[in-house]
């Protein structure tokens, strides 16, 4: 392995900044090159970024620069071509959520990450943290006793200009709504924290937006565990907020936060009876926040050690999979769904596209 991870990075919106800084702040990793569709962004995006050097289009920086890992931050309609390129060029690739627009072209990926005996890793922060791993370890050490019920709560705002970008609002471009582009932070948190499901059932809701996918989503979700949870996920809501609570046998344990979290927004309030237990589950001193450095440090580094991607980053179907069972029960109006017929789905594992309730006149 190279002594130093040279990195190359497709698409330099917002999201492109975390990915920069996370490189930079990795002792063996360096951004080596950059490409957009819009060069001049691209240009501007490496004056900030330590000036790598800027390729007309990935296939041209695939070919010069032979980078060990590409960082993909473009729209999800075009991660597979995309990730498919870099993978077969040798790269190990590291590509946003959600990491694709449907559960086949997810497969794809992966069948041409393990061909290339490459990595394929999917940007969820929200799993990283001191505090998210600490409330795992109780969880799955029983600490806290059973879990028994939950509830998911993304409930985000985004105004007619954020639909305007003519790339959202289709389930071509976008694949979904605010389920898939929104929503799937906190389910993918609310999964890596309960495990596998068992069964779900869930349905799309357009209430305000000019949008042709969902700007609402409901839906309740059967863990194998046995746990059931309550998903609400919202596009529409001013005062912003993504929470998780989980409540089990000995103790209700809370998140609340906006797109990160610290210590400061956890809480674990012990069930009357087990007050003098509460001393052990306290959060550990050292503090590290959710966000992509540490979810880049951990997977660079495993790539360094040829060794298995870490937890914060494996399993990168398994959000999806919740996704589009959601998407598959509205389509259904409403019908549970469960992991062996979503498996063999005739439509939703193609496509997320589905019917909408649409309530932007108050009925339907």
């Amino acid at each position: 392995m190279t002594t130093t991870l040279r990195c190359a990075l497709v698409g330099t919106g917002a999201v492109a900044g975390h990915h920069a800084r996370a490189v930079a702040a990795h002792p063996r990793a360096e951004l080596v090159a950059v490409t957009d569709l819009d060069p001049a962004a691209a240009r501007a995006f490496a004056e900030r970024h330590g000036s790598p050097r800027v390729h007309e289009s990935l296939d041209a920086l695939l070919a010069d620069e032979q980078p060990d890992v590409v960082l993909i931050c473009t729209p999800p309609g075009v991660h597979r071509e995309q990730a498919v390129a870099a993978l077969a060029a040798g790269a190990h690739v590291v590509v946003e959520k959600p990491p694709a627009p449907s559960l086949d072209e997810l497969d794809e990926m992966r069948a041409a990450a393990d061909a290339a005996g490459r990595r394929l890793a999917v940007v969820f922060q929200q799993r990283t943290g001191t505090a998210a791993a600490h409330v795992k370890r109780l969880l799955v050490s029983g600490a806290l006793g059973r879990p028994l019920i939950a509830t998911c709560q993304t409930l985000w705002f985004r105004d007619a200009d954020y639909f305007a970008v003519p790339w959202r609002g289709a389930w071509e471009t976008e694949g979904g709504g605010t389920t898939l582009g929104h929503g799937i932070h906190q389910l993918d948190l609310l999964a890596h924290l309960l495990g596998d499901w068992h069964s779900l059932e869930a349905r799309m809701w357009r209430l305000d937006r000019e949008t042709r996918t969902e700007d609402a989503s409901t839906a309740t979700i059967r863990f194998a565990s046995g746990v059931i949870a309550q998903v609400v996920t919202s596009a529409v809501s001013p005062r912003e907020t993504s929470s998780i609570r989980i409540d089990t046998q000995k103790a209700t344990v809370t998140v609340d936060h906006l797109y990160g979290h610290g210590h400061e927004n956890w809480r674990i309030t012990p069930a009357p009876g087990f007050e003098g237990e509460a001393a052990g589950w306290t959060l550990p001193e050292a503090e590290e926040r959710s966000d992509h450095a540490p979810l880049l440090r951990d997977v660079f580094d495993a790539i360094l050690a040829d060794a298995p991607l870490p937890d914060t980053a494996d399993a990168p179907a398994r959000s999806l999979e919740l996704v589009a069972a959601m998407y598959a029960s509205a389509a259904a109006d409403g019908a549970v769904v469960t992991p062996g017929e979503l498996a063999q789905h005739p439509t939703h594992r193609r496509s997320f596209a589905s019917p909408v309730t649409d309530l932007r006149g108050g009925t339907p």
